[in-house]
């Protein structure tokens, strides 16, 4: 497999080929019939992001994520080939050196993500940003959970924050600490519901007031880059999507999070970043996966609650962090 540029200045990063599916075709895809789902050997969710999860949502997040897709000889030549392709007519821009410095040097980001590690998501959203929201940098892609996951794994102290931001744009430094508590925000209903019962005067939104998630500082962002931030949520809900078999998953908090705010954006008229996506409407049988009890009982719960635990987990990782989920959308 092919690695981006950085892995020789210090960021490892070789691409799977959903990732390479993803870059190609622009957009997040269930590849069921090209692949085979099968079970992960030894695997450790302690090891990852989401190690710290407990009780119910802890069961059906290994459930998730101790699986890896076997792809078809000919699928995966397919897609190695349109990568190949696609990187030479559009090759991943180079991250800048000065902030490769500053993740390997100042940070850790030794937790594994769902797939591989965590150093892997981060280039994957870098240049996937890059190809297909080229009107804004794509650090903020690359830097969006350094100040913090929805799990509280931060990657550096927060007394690191003045030191990142002399490497950044005005731009890249806002959109950086805004990005983890507005994930935090899009699992809170009330948030969204806001915007979407007021879309009727959507230009009448001004700003977002909320707080930082690893020091609770209060952020305040304006109405355009609320959007732009938005967007680059879009694609970060890309990479947490299922390889395969997404009728089966249908009650996953993740992927309903990611069809609610997709077509907020697209009701708003606020939808930028180019992200393909068809979700699905009907529970199917899943193709090449066989699912363990826990597996079918989770595919059959209701989305109300799913996201009822999901929101409970956000809010309990806000106390222990000691951050204020509350929030304020000032309208004029």
């Amino acid at each position: 497999m092919s690695t981006n540029t950085t892995e020789g200045a210090g960021l490892k990063a070789t691409l799977n080929l959903q990732r390479k599916a993803a870059l190609t075709g622009g957009g997040a895809f269930d590849h069921a019939g090209r692949v085979r789902i099968e079970r992960m050997a030894n695997f450790d969710m302690g090891r990852t992001i989401f190690g710290a999860l407990e009780g119910v949502p802890k069961l059906f997040m290994t459930e998730k994520l101790g699986k890896e897709p076997v792809w078809d000889d000919g699928a995966a030549a397919q897609v190695e080939s349109a990568y190949a392709e696609s990187e030479a007519a559009q090759p991943a821009p180079k991250i800048d050196q000065r902030l490769i410095d500053f993740m390997v040097e100042e940070c850790d980001f030794s937790m594994e993500h769902a797939d591989g590690t965590f150093l892997e998501h981060l280039v994957f959203c870098h240049d996937y940003a890059a190809r297909y929201y080229p009107e804004h940098s794509p650090n903020v892609a690359l830097l969006h959970s350094i100040l913090g996951t929805a799990t509280n794994t931060f990657a550096m102290d927060a007394a690191k924050i003045p030191k990142l931001k002399a490497l950044l744009t005005d731009f890249e430094a806002l959109h950086t600490e805004v990005f983890p508590s507005t994930l935090r925000l899009l699992y809170n209903n009330d948030f969204i519901e806001e915007l979407e019962q007021n879309l009727h005067r959507i230009d009448q939104l001004q700003s977002l007031e909320l707080n930082r998630v690893i020091d609770n500082e209060p952020l305040t962002i304006d109405a355009e880059n609320l959007w732009i931030n938005l967007n680059f949520h879009l694609m970060h809900f890309v990479d947490f999507m299922p390889a395969a078999n997404w009728a089966t998953y249908r009650s996953d908090p993740l992927m309903l999070m990611f069809e609610r705010l997709s077509t907020l954006l697209d009701r708003a008229g606020k939808r930028e970043a180019k992200v393909e996506v068809s979700f699905p409407t009907d529970r199917k049988a899943p193709v090449g996966e066989d699912r363990t009890i826990m597996g079918r009982i989770a595919g059959l719960l209701p989305a109300s609650v799913t996201l009822k635990l999901a929101r409970k987990s956000i809010q309990e990782y806000s106390e222990k962090a000691g951050h204020d989920l509350s929030y304020r959308l000032v309208w004029s």
